[in-house]
């Protein structure tokens, strides 16, 4: 079963083969859909298209292809409600942590890599052991069904252990890394009141050890629902005893866990959003939801199965932390990373796939470019023999790594670029083992995605940009905001524009041969004389200019009327911006992305901000641009390198902006 590829297509630089057509467990949920329904797809795209016209037939499929457990069978799978007020599978009761530790193996469920190297293995039976302790200590504590327990940590096996300790007993988990200060943390957490917080003494980043211990300090102050703390050792450092418990001592029984099933419906945990501007947004997922998506993404798209091993460079900020914890439901290995991923050296993650021996390993677009600039070629420094998928998501990735991963990884592994986000905690579109590969794009739409693009009057449109739009519910969509009782953000947020349908904000074009390219944030795109282009597309061409490692271009409306579209590059050390190499990123842009596009002036800066999650802040950037202070447009909390953003109120039109000198944000 693979992709048709219309006779116009483009070649693509992977395509599945023998294995990956009859072997892998998307055509083995092919060949159990064929023999429940009687009607045989020859194809990922005849696949993708049932599973978006009967969802019902599609998710019960999945449900019990996976073995979903319930204390009851479904007897529904979806009411007749429109978006955003769908019910999955009313009257059934489930409970995330039950699946993800339901695996009969033997081996090793987690093993979490320090950056000083240390590491420390955890068996499937020891999981289950400090699960089942923490979980009865949780109880002990007067924790109840719908608590919320939050955890101010880096990614190490105790957010996987409090997060699933939470989950069993039907309390409501959320983590924030130690990246974020008290205030960034207590932004997001206090939102929620919890009851218990655990807190790690500190992280590892860039070749030192960063004590936390005051900022859990200020945290817990933050936080007056908080009825007890957990002390969590990740540096060894001393802390106080009085009013907490240690690590050690609330996992050291040898309870085995019990489950809590819930309504399908029932909240897991809180997600938020990056905050860039005014509070974070509290997204909430159900158990239910999450557990089906999750099951069909790492098991049919990534071909995750029992004793694989899953490594996504994340942190716990991240939603991707929450998707490499679900390799737990596939009964995968999963490989956990605390530490910078270019430390000692750039090709930290390439030796920790190596070492591990990773099936599937995820990380970002940036990593990939800075593995080429770096020159490696990982496929003849590291033994990646058993490396089968590299995934990346965060950003839009650009054709020259897909080509890069072949010439230096090895073709037979496949790219599989995704993109999805924290809203629904997944992806939209990604690759599949039964989906060809074309550079610079995303295969195809995921199953059980009515993805489509749409034009301003809610038209489909092919070969155009377009706004991302999902046209049918999905079971992992938010259950509601957090402290939003009537609604109201919730639709804003994604049903504003076409009632009923929901709309990403991505500008995303279809191709004729049914593959993606996602050209950035709609409210971001450059629309020169009525033309519009995604940024990504400037990016694809600036961003692998020798000498250049990023760019950012900011297309303004400005008060008068004028546009000005400015182009901003960080270039490697010791390189300056001067006329001739203007001109050649101007070229550059002219000849390879738009000639309507050509930058109004190249600026070069010492860095640029991005998200917490390696975003760069368009948004915010060309608001400062616009004549907005920067108090208005981002928090503090939410960028990586406030520092650089601040550097963009030179370039503001109004003297106020420009002038600012103190930003509380």
């Amino acid at each position: 079963m693979s992709q048709v590829e219309s006779q116009d297509a483009p070649v693509p630089l992977w395509t599945p083969g023998p294995t990956e057509t009859t072997a892998s467990r998307i055509a083995e949920f092919a060949d159990f859909v064929a023999q429940r329904t009687g009607v045989t797809h020859h194809d990922y795209t005849d696949l993708w298209q049932w599973s978006v016209t009967d969802l019902a037939g599609f998710w019960s499929a999945v449900w019990d292809f996976f073995r979903v457990v319930s204390d009851t069978p479904y007897d529904e799978v979806q009411d007749e409600s429109s978006m955003p007020h769908t019910r999955w599978f009313p009257g059934t009761r489930v409970n995330y942590a039950e699946h993800a530790l339901r695996a009969s193996s033997t081996g090793t469920a987690v093993i979490s890599v320090n950056e000083d190297g240390s590491e420390v293995r955890t068996s499937w039976s020891e999981l289950r052991r400090q699960v089942g302790s923490l979980a009865t200590w949780l109880r002990d504590q007067g924790v109840a069904v719908g608590d919320r327990v939050v955890g101010y940590l880096p990614n190490t096996a105790h957010a996987v252990v409090a997060f699933l300790a939470t989950a069993s007993i039907g309390a409501v988990w959320s983590a924030c890394g130690q990246d974020y200060a008290a205030a960034g943390a207590a932004a997001r957490f206090a939102q929620l009141e919890p009851v218990v917080l655990f807190a790690a003494d500190g992280y590892r980043w860039n070749g030192r050890a960063h004590d936390r211990r005051q900022e859990s300090e200020e945290l817990r102050a933050a936080l007056p629902s908080v009825r007890h703390v957990v002390r969590v050792p990740v540096l060894d450092l001393a802390q106080d005893s009085t009013r907490t418990a240690s690590w050690a001592d609330v996992t050291a029984g040898q309870d085995e866990p019990s489950f809590e099933r819930l309504p399908f419906d029932a909240p897991l945990w809180v997600l938020f959003s990056s905050g860039t501007t005014g509070a974070p947004k509290g997204i909430v997922h159900g158990h239910g939801g999450v557990l089906l998506d999750h099951h069909k993404l790492l098991g049919l798209h990534l071909n995750l199965r029992q004793g694989d091993r899953f490594l996504w460079y994340t942190t716990t900020n991240w939603m991707m932390w929450n998707m490499v914890v679900s390799g737990l439901l596939l009964g995968a290995t999963i490989v956990l990373y605390d530490g910078s991923p270019s430390h000692p050296d750039p090709g930290r993650l390439w030796q920790l796939a190596a070492d591990h021996r990773a099936a599937v390993l995820g990380v970002s677009p940036g990593y990939l470019h800075g593995s080429a600039r770096a020159g490696l070629e990982p496929g003849r420094q590291f033994d990646l023999s058993a490396l089968k998928i590299i995934g990346a998501t965060g950003a839009p990735l650009t054709a020259q790594p897909y080509f890069w991963v072949r010439d230096n990884v090895g073709g037979q592994v496949q790219v599989a670029s995704v993109s999805g986000g924290t809203d629904v905690v997944s992806g939209f579109a990604g690759s599949a083992p039964t989906t060809p590969v074309w550079p610079g794009e995303i295969s195809a739409p995921m199953l059980g995605v009515a993805m489509d693009a749409w034009d301003a009057e809610g038209r489909p449109v092919v070969g155009e940009v377009g706004e991302l739009v999902v046209t049918r519910p999905m079971p992992s969509m938010p259950l509601y905001f957090w402290n939003d009782p009537d609604g109201r953000r919730y639709y804003e947020a994604y049903f504003d524009m076409y009632p009923g349908v929901w709309r990403h904000g991505d500008w995303v074009t279809r191709t004729p041969h049914g593959s993606l390219v996602i050209s950035g944030r709609s409210d971001a795109t450059l629309n020169r004389h009525g033309v519009r282009l995604g940024s990504s597309d400037i990016y694809a061409v600036v961003d692998s200019l020798p000498g250049v490692q990023e760019s950012l271009v900011i297309g303004a409306e400005l008060p008068d009327g004028g546009y000005w579209m400015p182009l901003f590059v960080v270039l490697e050390d010791g390189l300056e911006l001067d006329g001739e190499l203007e001109k050649v990123i101007k070229e550059a842009v002219r000849t390879r992305a738009s000639p309507r596009h050509v930058p109004d002036a190249v600026i070069a800066v010492p860095a640029l901000p991005h998200t917490r999650t390696g975003k760069k802040m368009e948004v915010p950037v060309k608001r400062i641009l616009q004549g907005t202070a920067v108090a208005k447009v981002a928090n503090r909390q939410a960028v990586d390198d406030f520092d650089a953003l601040l550097y963009f109120r030179r370039f503001a039109p109004s003297p106020a902006v420009a002038a600012e000198v103190d930003v509380e944000a």
